[in-house]
């Protein structure tokens, strides 16, 4: 009986030695780091599409496979950030761009005209009052030039003033202070020194007076005497060399205007600017003009003056350059071509790619964590490829380079308020 016992005992310990040490090898086993063996993987260098586990030459160009490089630059993003809709929040890895604070040069093409310079213009007008006896210019366009005689008109005022000073000179050439009072009067009514000489050497009063030009141009209309035009406006180019409305036997006023004198040689460029570089140009600004009649003969100049109003049916603000015409002789109303330089300062910029349209609304793509949100915008001027950031950005927020490639063409953006 005792025997029995003692080999009962014996073998229950014998199983729970053994049982230990199983237990423990197991353990032990388990506790041990589990070696992972990544399989090399061999590809083209040419044709990346094949793709083999042991080395070899490529099916379709023969050259050797290379061990192919795995990519180890994937972004560890949640999968509740890659669930997001893509109008909502963009997971990407795009170059970057920041705002720059900038002097960026802008170039602005603009199309105009040469004008007479109206601050030239010269009005011949009656001093006194008269018939027109003889006309020396008869059409429109006329070319004169200063001290060239113009008309001969008879007038009474200037018979009787002429006869009062003769009188004067006759009966009583003593009373000096009177005689040049006489010749005064006659000067101010219009005649010249040469004119009062030959009174006063003759003794004789002139039956006509001649009016002579002060200015050298064209002949243009004025005062009453209008040419007959269309009531439309549009001109026939038969009235460019049309007689004169003012006619011999006609009678003038005095201190009407009876004729206007451009100078050619004095004019101006009329540029019409789009209300979207309205702001953009200022008066200094350097243009660079190519008449339409003259390809060689590119000119620099100037803005002068910028008219602050939009002419009637016109989407353009006129800006005007004053050059001397008298070398060019640039046909007055021929078109030009011009290019404004102008360069806006110390403000910040963004390359223009970064930036979406969304009709009013710009937004960027602005860096957050692992992706991207549609951020909204305030933008100013546009140029050379760059667009002013006014309000959104700082100098430390990150945006995708180019938005066009994070934009889902199939939804609509959503921005993050």
């Amino acid at each position: 009986m005792r025997t029995k016992y003692f080999t009962a005992t014996i073998i229950l310990f014998s199983s729970i030695l053994f049982i230990g040490l199983i237990s423990c090898k197991q353990q032990k086993k388990n506790n041990q780091p589990e070696i992972q063996t990544v399989k090399q993987l061999y590809t083209c260098s040419m044709h990346p599409q094949i793709i083999r586990d042991a080395p070899g030459d490529c099916p379709i160009c023969g050259m050797h496979l290379i061990k192919k490089i795995s990519d180890s630059n994937v972004v560890d993003v949640d999968i509740n950030t890659l669930l997001q809709p893509t109008n909502n929040f963009v997971v990407s890895a795009v170059p970057l761009a920041a705002i720059q604070l900038q002097d960026v040069p802008i170039v602005i093409n603009a199309l105009g005209s040469v004008a007479y310079d109206t601050r030239e213009e010269g009005s011949i007008a009656a001093k006194f009052s008269g018939r027109i006896e003889k006309l020396y210019v008869h059409y429109r366009y006329q070319q004169i030039k200063k001290g060239q005689k113009i008309m001969d008109i008879y007038s009474p005022e200037i018979l009787t003033a002429q006869q009062n000073l003769l009188f004067l000179l006759k009966k009583d050439e003593q009373n000096i202070s009177l005689i040049d009072a006489a010749k005064q009067r006659l000067l101010l009514l219009g005649l010249n020194e040469m004119q009062l000489s030959k009174i006063i050497q003759t003794k004789t009063a002139l039956l006509t007076v001649s009016v002579f030009s002060n200015y050298t141009g064209h002949i243009h209309e004025a005062g009453n005497y209008k040419m007959n035009t269309a009531q439309t406006g549009m001109k026939d180019i038969s009235t460019l060399t049309e007689e004169l409305p003012l006619k011999e036997g006609m009678y003038v006023k005095k201190g009407e205007p009876v004729f206007s004198v451009y100078d050619p040689s004095k004019a101006w460029i009329v540029l019409n600017i789009f209300g979207a570089d309205q702001s953009l140009i200022k008066i200094g600004d350097e243009v660079i003009v190519s008449p339409e009649t003259l390809h060689d003969k590119n000119f620099k100049a100037r803005i002068n003056f910028i008219e602050p109003f939009f002419r009637k049916d016109s989407k353009t603000v006129t800006a005007r350059i004053y050059f001397d015409n008298s070398s060019l002789q640039i046909p007055i109303g021929s078109q030009v071509k011009s290019v404004i330089n102008t360069k806006i300062k110390n403000t910040f910029w963004l390359p223009a790619e970064s930036v979406l349209s969304l009709g009013f609304d710009k937004i960027v793509f602005l860096k957050e964590d692992a992706g991207f949100n549609a951020h909204k915008i305030k933008t100013g001027i546009a140029g050379n490829n760059k667009i002013q950031i006014i309000d959104g950005l700082t100098t430390h927020d990150s945006v995708a380079a180019n938005a066009q490639y994070l934009m889902d063409s199939e939804s609509f953006i959503k921005i993050k308020k």
